[in-house]
């Protein structure tokens, strides 16, 4: 099996260009592709599924997932901090500073909602094996 796509719902599409243009540009991504109909933002992760946020296809306001996370990986300590700031620079709220994790054997990661309050971390030596 392989995931391909994953998108997130946002309430105000330029907020959420904003935090996800300047958190992903931090890890390496370029600002997000198009403008579709209905309106979302669309980053393609190298290696890994494309990453769209945007407005509900029905309408109704965008909810974000309670216990939902989604982790992103990171070349280093200083680039997990980065992404953190940036994304508390950009409309993000705090959910877990920069640090070694515990439960992650130490690895170094940070937690962040975005501006719709969907969980999202990054983390830099963490083992999924």
């Amino acid at each position: 099996m392989q995931l391909v796509y994953l998108r997130l719902g946002t309430n105000d599409l330029e907020k959420a260009r904003a935090f996800y243009d300047e958190t992903f540009g931090i890890l390496g991504l370029p600002p997000s592709s198009g403008q579709f109909d209905p309106p979302f933002l669309m980053y393609s992760i190298p290696g890994g599924p494309s990453f769209a946020v945007g407005v509900a296809r029905n309408g109704e306001p965008a909810t974000y997932a309670n216990g939902g996370t989604i982790m992103f990986a990171a070349d280093s300590d200083e680039q997990v901090a980065a992404w953190h700031a940036a994304g508390i620079a950009n409309g993000g709220t705090c959910e877990g500073k920069p640090e070694p994790k515990p439960r992650a054997n130490g690895a170094f990661g940070a937690y962040l909602r975005d501006p719709d309050g969907n969980k999202l971390c990054c983390y830099h030596g963490v083992r999924l094996d």
